[in-house]
């Protein structure tokens, strides 16, 4: 989750001036069931068994972690980031949720993902968060520091996106959820250094916007940059999963299976699985 205030056009008594803009993430973001399956059909195919520690960096509200230690009694999580805001979020409004020894399962660190030694079966570094390291060294350091911090049996869980439309200017994608609108801003991108500036704003039906709820300030990683690094890194290997396509409507299916070779899509978004 990034860390800046959001800035609004909005006055009080207005939707976006009553607006949780955590809220608002979760529902047009996130699907934290679907990662724990994925991340639970990954690791089974690798060692054959189920995985029992997650570990979620650049957490935000470690919604994941919430989902994971609610999968299995037999699971524990660590969700790890240097904000403590969502990190507060996330215990005030998912804590009180969990059943009663779920929550002695999961622990919250608020710290750096590159310092931090907690072990675990799986790390994961969603939301294409770990691109906000820019130089090669920088995200090589830290797939090092990862995997020294996998158990023998481990995997190293990514999600990475691409696509001609995710390296234009001055774009914006909108779609429509129940009594609000997510729109993805896509402000500046370099070709020469490929980094890349991106927002997401939420509109409302009263004509309130809360504006720029989320910035991100990227480097825009190739999947070839990505593989050769985390090699280099010390996983054995990295393989795509990328999403299936719904024969009727031509969208994605939210069904991803490991490729070797892509799609020229304009836009995707795929896991990275490297495993130790």
């Amino acid at each position: 989750m990034p860390r800046n205030k959001p800035s609004s056009k909005t006055t009080a008594g207005t939707l976006a001036s009553r607006a949780d803009k955590y809220d608002l993430y979760i529902q047009s973001v996130q699907s934290p069931d679907v990662e724990v399956a994925f991340f639970d059909r990954a690791f089974r195919n690798h060692y054959g068994r189920r995985p029992q520690v997650l570990r979620e960096d650049f957490c935000g509200t470690a919604l994941v972690c919430y989902e994971w230690v609610k999968s299995r009694s037999d699971r524990s999580a660590i969700g790890v980031d240097l904000d403590p805001e969502p990190l507060e979020w996330g215990r005030r409004k998912l804590m009180p949720k969990l059943k009663a020894g779920a929550a002695d399962r999961l622990r919250l660190i608020e710290g750096d993902v590159r310092t931090t030694r907690a072990k675990a079966d799986i790390i994961s570094a969603q939301n294409f968060s770990y691109f906000c390291f820019e130089t090669r060294r920088e995200l090589r350091d830290y797939f090092i520091h990862a995997r020294r911090h996998l158990g023998d049996e481990g995997l190293l869980v990514l999600d990475a996106l691409g696509g001609s439309e995710v390296m234009e200017d001055d774009r914006e994608e909108t779609t429509s959820f129940r009594g609000f609108k997510y729109v993805w801003s896509q402000l500046d991108f370099d070709p020469v250094s490929h980094h890349c500036k991106y927002a997401i704003h939420f509109r409302f039906k009263d004509g309130s916007e809360l504006k720029n709820a989320f910035r991100y300030e990227w480097r825009l990683w190739t999947l070839p940059e990505l593989r050769e690094l985390l090699l280099e890194a010390g996983f054995s290997g990295a393989d795509v999963y990328w999403e299936g396509t719904d024969r009727k409507t031509g969208d994605g299916n939210g069904v991803y299976r490991k490729r070797e070779r892509g799609d020229a899509d304009p836009a995707w978004i795929v896991y990275l699985v490297a495993w130790k």
